[in-house]
């Protein structure tokens, strides 16, 4: 019989379906006990990326070239090196499904050289078809004909001098994600070098702690925001070189700053061309047969993770960017559409959802091993999950019978912030709702809260202040205007992200342009806008231009993560709901050693309000997000000192309390001194 593992002890609702997490931890568990027995570690057998594609053998002295095709019937490799002569050099096939092939220095020594182009040429059912391999570590694609080639890239080795001993664990974790081709101000992609030098600085100037890389790996389509992978072992070479990606990780670490990535291991591209799909002739190599094997959500493709040779690939290639380019961790997109054979379209009402047929075993097993690989071979890393659904379990550590994840993204906090934007006059807000919806959560749930990320910032949809202000940014933002819609903005946008960081969660996170109210939407070049970079930019000079207010808005962002760094908000537990005044729309509550003081209401402002405090003391203003320095009236002078005073309530307990002047659509942080 089963012990009970943790995740149960700790969660009675759990307890009906104890025997479905005890099968499902068996399954990681034997699956984990295997590896080991055949590898030594989890950490040794995630090598694939040493086995297959380029490996020198000093023995030997030349190339081998393996690639795992188990249903091709034939496959070449060519290139450059060979006149591009497709079916000179034949591969052989051992009994795994794995081709090779051994190109001695004698031979080719002096035509395979660093920058070389190749394919495999791979006669499969479905027909002969030049193709780029799985483990191919660089892409490129060529101006004039727009196709994908892989380039033989052995450079000299990278020096990362002391980076390995880079480590950001014990920080409150703030996220500044941002997206290399669409960083810079010009109408282009970026690059890395650009990246490196221009925006670590504003990262690192705006107070964040980690930065989150979206497109990193190969993908086809630039307007995918690099969610339809098509190399996973290649970082995208429309931003630059390998090496300057490293050059870039290096430089964000001298600076303090923990590099994730947004690692993609949802789906892929259906692409035959540029992506894995069809590689050996086959629809069921990387993913499941037939329809099985579709994402029809997304047109992609979804991986098989109950295949040995799939899980080692996709395990593989999580310990390859932790490796070769010392990412801090992962943020692993569309863990819902990986947990559920539905792909999480249902509505998560009832216990049933998650542990019913709906749900994909072969991923929890694999999501699991991942996250114990990450930690494992990293311990200093960071593993967050983009899941939806919230199932049970996904930041509980494996050990405890859970996935493993060390966060799980809040994305509820941005729908509730649109519904309400969208649905709700802010005269009508209901504070109760507002403080449960960013409360709502288990303990043992680390949470990424967020205001809005990408998501909210492409076209067909709005960020914060598109919602608040619309197109009264486009004339209003001048400081010497007076105009009461952008003043209402400016006022919201300060407090909705204030709340969210002192209330939603344990980490917190922040799309790149978006702590300033950057006005402008997403839309990357397509042939709906003449392919035009006008909209896949970042307008930085917004925030650094004197005359406009989205400086204000920058000041204020950077005042508050200097706040919530400074005091350790997002690591004191949950807040401590203190008073909530429905009447003045006003919510007073304490957060580690900090008192919060929100009044969302439009026009009531009140003196000698008198709030609970929770000891008695001097208080102080830390931050108002009424200062003049971030665009406000100033209503409260900061040197003021506010000294509390008891009272004997009707319960007969004496409680402590302060009075300050209340003022409207403003949030006021204090602490108390002695």
């Amino acid at each position: 019989m089963d012990s009970v593992l943790p995740i149960v002890e700790q969660d009675e609702w759990l307890k009906p379906v104890e025997g479905e997490l005890n099968y499902r931890h068996r399954l990681y568990q034997d699956k984990l006990r295997e590896i080991v027995a055949s590898s030594g570690s989890i950490s040794d057998y995630a090598n694939g990326y040493n086995y297959y594609g380029w490996q020198y053998d000093g023995i030997l002295k030349g190339w081998w070239f393996r690639e795992w095709l188990p249903g091709a019937h034939d496959v070449y490799l060519f290139g450059d090196f060979n006149s591009w002569q497709r079916t000179e050099l034949r591969l052989s096939k051992d009994r795994n499904g794995v081709w090779s092939i051994f190109l001695p220095d004698a031979m080719y020594g002096d035509r395979l050289t660093h920058g070389s182009l190749y394919k495999i040429h791979v006669h499969g059912d479905n027909g002969w078809l030049d193709r780029i391999p799985a483990y191919a570590t660089r892409v490129v694609q060529d101006e004039q004909t727009k196709d994908y080639t892989a380039q033989f890239w052995i450079p000299q080795p990278f020096d990362w001098g002391e980076d390995a001993k880079f480590d950001r664990k014990g920080e409150n974790l703030l996220i500044y994600e941002a997206h290399v081709g669409m960083a810079q101000e010009k109408e282009g992609v970026g690059t890395y070098v650009e990246f490196t030098k221009k925006i670590l600085p504003k990262i690192k100037k705006a107070g964040y702690n980690a930065v989150q890389l979206m497109a990193i790996a190969e993908h086809p389509y630039y307007g995918s925001f690099g969610y339809h992978v098509s190399s996973f072992f290649a970082p995208s070479s429309r931003f630059g070189t390998p090496e300057e990606l490293k050059a870039l990780v290096k430089r964000a670490h001298e600076l303090g700053i923990a590099v994730i990535m947004d690692i993609v291991h949802a789906h892929y591209v259906k692409n035959l061309n540029e992506g894995i799909n069809q590689l050996d002739g086959s629809d069921h190599l990387y993913s499941r047969p037939g329809e099985a094997g579709n994402q029809p959500y997304w047109d992609s493709k979804t991986f098989d993770y109950g295949r040995p040779e799939v899980q080692h690939f996709l395990l593989s290639n999580v310990k390859y960017w932790l490796d070769e380019y010392h990412f801090d961790g992962y943020r692993f997109d569309g863990v819902t559409s990986m947990l559920y054979y539905h792909f999480g379209y249902t509505e998560f009402d009832c216990r049933e959802k998650f542990f019913d047929g709906g749900v994909n075993r072969d991923a929890i097993t694999y999501l699991t091993l991942a996250n114990h690989l990450v930690h494992e071979y990293r311990p200093a890393a960071v593993t967050i999950a983009e899941d939806v659904s919230g199932m049970p379990g996904i930041c509980i550590p494996e050990a405890d019978g859970g996935i493993g994840f060390d966060y799980r993204l809040g994305m509820a906090i941005p729908d509730f912030w649109i519904k309400y934007l969208k649905e709700i006059p802010d005269e009508d807000w209901n504070i109760w709702e507002m403080w449960s919806q960013m409360t709502n959560r288990l303990p043992a749930v680390k949470t990424v809260a967020y205001a809005e990320s990408h998501d909210q910032a492409l076209v067909g949809d709005k960020t914060i202040a598109f919602r608040l202000m619309d197109k009264e940014m486009y004339f209003s933002m001048n400081r010497a205007s007076e105009n009461l819609i952008v003043d209402r903005g400016m006022a919201l946008h300060k407090m909705i992200r204030l709340f969210t960081i002192a209330t939603g969660g344990q980490a917190y996170l922040n799309f790149m342009g978006n702590e300033f109210g950057h006005p402008e939407w997403i839309d990357f070049p397509r042939e709906g806008n003449g392919w035009s970079y006008k909209h896949a930019q970042r307008l930085w000079s917004l925030s650094t231009n004197g005359f406009l207010r989205y400086s204000w808005l920058a000041d204020f962002d950077k005042a508050m993560v200097k706040l919530i760094r400074k005091y350790n908000v997002l690591s004191a537990g949950y807040p401590y709901n203190l008073m909530m005044d429905e009447q003045n729309k006003t919510m007073v509550f304490s957060h580690g050693k900090l008192l919060f003081v929100f009044n969302w209401h439009p026009t009531a402002s009140i003196p000698d309000y008198i709030l609970p405090v929770p000891e008695p003391g001097k208080y102080k203003l830390l931050l108002s997000s009424d200062e003049a320095r971030f665009g406000g009236q100033e209503r409260n002078d900061p040197q003021v000192e506010h000294f509390s005073f008891p009272n004997e309530c009707e319960d007969g307990i004496t409680r402590h309390y302060m009075q300050i002047y209340n003022t409207s659509r403003t949030a006021m942080v204090f602490k108390k001194y002695r």
